[in-house]
């Protein structure tokens, strides 16, 4: 009965449900076919948030995503322009490809607005591989960022035979978000930072220590680099330009209700994705559509500490907890009453574990290790920022 007693607070804890979010290295990228453009190499990630994604109002989300725009234009450069027309030259099958990944698109622009990145580069994965997550092969890039399986590991990613981090689309924008950062603090031109993207950041300080840092003009510089990658930042142009002036192209640009928004949802637990399907309302081929990370038929807490699901299935799946929590609360009490009453156990306090940083640490990998997620980190430690300092110590349990 003590026993029984001890869980009650454990079963109180479901009633949080909140979300959850990686640093660098550098690697080649490799071209892929038209489609999906080039392939990604990028350096470590960066957590997938400090907290919930909140869903933004729906009738807002292309001006938004325009006012953040940074780079030239629909008439910049001729190429720019065929590309925009490429794009559209079938109309009604644009914008029905659109409104498919448009809950994926809009999360993603809620990630770039965290990290101040141009707008334009909201929309690389249409030109990676037009928001799509891509199967994951061996030694084949995967995810709607095609990122290559060599520098999983140095993201920050899982990948193994129960989950891929390259198709969890929260934990893989950041990543991208955060590198997008790093370069244009590095280079101070958005071209530039697309041109490292692709071709590799190595690659392009020796053009730049050979031929300069490019003029404002053209808008696709004239550097010795390969078609793949002048093509990649011309057709990134392309469908900005497309979100710029959709009425020249004769398409309408799609809107999402706030209640398909994509939000990040607290997993306390462990469970099969059939029950947490159940828990969200959804069935499990939609549920595994926005989370196709998880390779197994479950979901391991310990390995990732939220699903991401729209916000109207969201607020479902939390109501689900609380009231399976109820339900076995309920039964604790009355399996208590029916003994001789001994009264309730007192809590024992316990000192909360500490992490003491080290070189390399990030706090993304430090959730992980510790089964908690980053916001819970930022709050227990009053962190404004993700930058940690070597020999900082951070509580990683929950304070009494």
């Amino acid at each position: 009965m003590r026993r029984h007693l001890r869980l009650l607070p454990l079963l109180l804890s479901l009633m949080l449900a909140a979300c959850a979010g990686a640093p660098s290295v550098q690697a080649p990228r490799q071209p892929a076919d038209e489609a999906s453009t080039a392939t990604i190499v990028v350096p470590e990630t960066t957590p997938p948030g400090s907290g919930p994604v909140a869903p933004s109002p729906a009738t807002d989300v292309w001006d938004r995503l325009r006012s953040s725009f940074a780079m030239p234009g629909c008439d910049a450069d001729p190429a720019v322009l065929a590309w925009a027309k490429r794009y559209t030259r079938h109309p009604q099958q644009f914008e029905s490809q659109l409104q498919a990944v448009l809950p994926r698109l809009v999360y993603v622009q809620q990630v770039a607005d965290r990290y101040d990145v141009a707008g334009e580069f909201v929309l690389l994965p249409w030109v990676e591989s037009h928001f799509q997550p891509g199967p994951a092969h061996k030694r084949r890039p995967a995810g709607m960022w095609q990122i290559m399986p060599v520098t999983a590991g140095a993201m920050g990613l899982r990948v193994d035979g129960h989950y891929d981090g390259r198709l969890d689309v929260p934990a893989a924008a950041n990543a991208v978000m955060k590198l997008l950062e790093q370069y244009h603090d590095q280079f101070n031109d958005w071209r530039v930072a697309d041109y490292a993207y692709n071709a590799g950041e190595f690659a392009i300080r020796r053009v730049i220590r050979t031929h300069g840092k490019p003029a404002e003009q053209p808008a696709i510089p004239h550097w010795p680099v390969r078609k793949v990658t002048r093509e990649h930042l011309t057709k990134l142009l392309g469908i900005a330009c497309v979100v710029r002036e959709p009425e020249r192209f004769n398409v309408s640009l799609p809107t999402l209700p706030g209640e398909q928004h994509l939000v990040q949802t607290e997993i306390p637990r462990s469970m099969p994705i059939a029950r947490a399907a159940d828990h969200a309302g959804m069935s499990v081929e939609a549920l595994k559509h926005f989370n196709p990370a998880f390779r197994s038929n479950m979901i391991d807490a310990n390995v990732t500490s939220y699903l991401l699901l729209p916000a109207n299935h969201a607020r479902q799946f939390r109501d689900a907890l609380l009231e399976h929590a109820s339900s076995n609360r309920d039964d604790l009490l009355a399996s208590a009453g029916s003994g001789a009453a001994t009264g309730p156990v007192p809590d024992k306090k316990t000192a909360p574990k500490i992490h003491t940083v080290k070189r390399g640490d990030n706090l993304w990998q430090i959730a992980r290790d510790y089964s908690v997620n980053v916001g819970q980190l930022q709050r227990w430690n009053h962190l404004s920022s993700h930058t940690l300092k070597p020999g900082q110590t951070l509580t990683v349990s929950a304070p009494n």
